[in-house]
């Protein structure tokens, strides 16, 4: 696959140097990732890269050399198979973070994370959880509409962003199980109904996720090819262009310097890109 014209050396020297914070960050996810990889392969669970990690193995072969996460995807009958064997998934060092495994977790994708550190998430209710270690985000896709897929988001997630205002956990955590009993109960599979209307053949993230404009199609990701990421080989969609065309457009073309910046998640990386410029 031809990558546009750009020294990828140099944008490894200006964002992500050997040593730097965020080239250490990474490293460790890189190491995650690759658990996660062995579970799946010993179980025959099939996984791809997606987002803008699949974006860094088409680009740059590896990590887009300011970007902070990983991201991974399952069909909807491979993720609950994945949940139920990870339920019970015991590490002295990395835990699985889900709905099924931490009730003050309420998003419908999970995270495979490290037990010691600080990922420096700011969300409002990553105070609540136990484990804040480094992670990866594991998500779950089904076939359906974008109507169904951005209500059921707007609704639940709407909904759950209320609880974490809630300060005692006593009642915080009876609110959460009443939003999941609404929403996931009645709510989303109603909606689930609706999205079989789906004469385009699109693929969602599960619903309730978010990111409805998102869109995956079987022609493009099935069979599953393979990608070049930090060296080792990945699954990942039979058409990466396709995909990677169709959710950023022109995605061999490096951002903008203000594009960039505002696609570092992290304070402390924005920092120690730009120094004294990061105020």
């Amino acid at each position: 696959m031809d990558n546009a014209n750009f020294d990828n050396d140099a944008l490894r020297a200006l964002y992500n140097p050997d040593g730097s914070a965020l080239r250490s960050t990474q490293l460790e996810l890189l190491e995650i990732l690759k658990v996660v990889a062995d579970i799946c392969k010993k179980h025959n669970i099939q996984w791809w890269l997606s987002s803008g990690t699949l974006l860094g193995a088409a680009r740059h072969q590896g990590f887009i050399p300011w970007d902070d996460d990983i991201d991974i995807v399952m069909l909807r009958k491979d993720y609950i198979r994945f949940n139920k064997i990870m339920r019970n998934y015991k590490d002295e060092e990395y835990v699985y973070q889900s709905m099924s495994t931490d009730i003050e977790y309420v998003y419908l994708f999970s995270k495979f994370r490290k037990r010691k550190g600080d990922a420096g998430e700011e969300h409002r209710r990553s105070q609540y959880y136990r484990y804040k270690g480094a992670f990866i985000d594991i998500f779950a896709i089904e076939k359906t509409s974008y109507f169904a897929a951005r209500a059921s988001s707007i609704i639940y997630n709407n909904l759950q962003h209320l609880t974490s205002y809630v300060q005692r956990s006593w009642l915080r955590r009876p609110l959460i199980l009443l939003v999941n009993l609404l929403c996931l109960g009645i709510i989303i599979p109603l909606l689930r109904l609706i999205g079989l209307i789906n004469p385009s053949g699109e693929y969602h993230y599960v619903l309730g996720t978010g990111w409805g404009r998102h869109k995956f199609f079987a022609k493009n990701t099935f069979p599953l090819s393979s990608a070049t990421f930090e060296g080792l080989e990945f699954p990942a969609p039979k058409d990466t262009d396709a995909y990677l065309t169709q959710v950023y457009g022109d995605w061999r073309k490096i951002p903008t310097e203000e594009q960039i910046r505002k696609n570092i998640h992290s304070p402390k990386y924005i920092k120690e890109i730009y120094g004294d410029r990061a105020k």
